[in-house]
Order: C-alpha cells, then structure tokens, then sequence
C-alpha cells in the first residue's frame, strides 16, 4: 500500500503517507481526517479501509472535487476510533 497525500500546492508532488504516524494520530485523537491525492489507486484506499476496520475503527471515504475539471479532485477519508 502506497499512499499519497493531498498536494497542498498544484505545482508539488504529492508526500507519502505514513500508516504508523496516521494510526498514532488515530489513537491520540478520536476523529482524524486525512486527504489523499487523486493519484492514490482506490484499491489502495480500500486496503487503507480494510487496515483499519480491522482495528475496529470506523472508516468514511468520500471524493472532493475542488474545481470544475474531471482531473480536480482528492479523497477525503475519516477515521473514527
């Protein structure tokens, strides 16, 4: 599982997520929204998804679009310990 982060400038790469510091931030607070880069496969989120519920978290997982064009968009995933 390769995951990226949303890109906070168009001109940047996107980073590389973590999973030990996300799942660290799930657990120090009870509600953490991560955005993730349209360049993510949504089979790597599904594995992100099946991770977590495995821990007994809730997991939400949603498109954004940002702009008009079909390319404009990022995922928005909320975990709910």
């Amino acid at each position: 599982m390769d995951l990226k982060f949303a890109r906070t400038d168009i001109t940047t790469k996107p980073k590389k997520a973590d999973l030990s510091k996300m799942e660290a931030s799930v657990e120090k607070d009870d509600s953490v929204i991560f955005y993730f880069d349209r360049e993510n496969s949504h089979k790597d989120l599904l594995e992100l998804q099946d991770y977590f519920e495995k821990k007994g978290k809730s997991f939400y997982m949603s498109e954004v679009k940002y702009g008009l064009s079909d390319s404009e968009y990022m995922y928005q995933v909320h975990i709910i310990n």
